[in-house]
């Protein structure tokens, strides 16, 4: 059976994200936060999802994973991905000054599992911190 071609595997990662980022987007909104912006890009990292909580800002990472070896979607988060959500964010709150005020969380939401059979959720809030 041929592979499939490495730009091929690219764009189903890129559709799958989009995917994960939307279905996490709906879930964070039906508990009552606000999306204020998506899959952000600058020179430091992405964002993928930054929300509103009341009063709290929320940088959240959106991961997704099949299974669970080497830990899974919550796994892949570690202290160098931390360090560039980070920075993406000082980013974020120099081009967006309104919000430098409120309270900064970091968030992770992770789904495990694939299409078409579904997702698992699992949403840390205060994953980690800036330090």
């Amino acid at each position: 059976m041929p592979h499939p071609s490495p730009v091929n595997c690219v764009e189903t990662r890129r559709r799958r994200g989009l995917v994960c980022e939307q279905l996490a987007s709906d879930y964070l909104q039906s508990l009552g936060l606000q999306i204020l912006a998506r899959n952000l890009h600058c020179r430091s990292g992405e964002l993928d999802l930054v929300c509103l909580d009341v009063d709290v800002l929320v940088v959240v990472e959106v991961r997704q994973r099949a299974g669970n070896q080497f830990g899974g979607a919550l796994g892949s988060v570690d202290r160098r991905k931390q360090r560039k959500i980070i920075r993406a964010t000082q980013v974020y709150l120099q081009r967006f000054r309104q919000w430098r005020g409120l309270t900064l969380r970091f968030d992770v939401l992770a789904l495990t599992g694939t299409q078409p059979a579904g997702y698992d959720i699992v949403w840390i809030k205060d994953a980690f911190r800036a330090t």
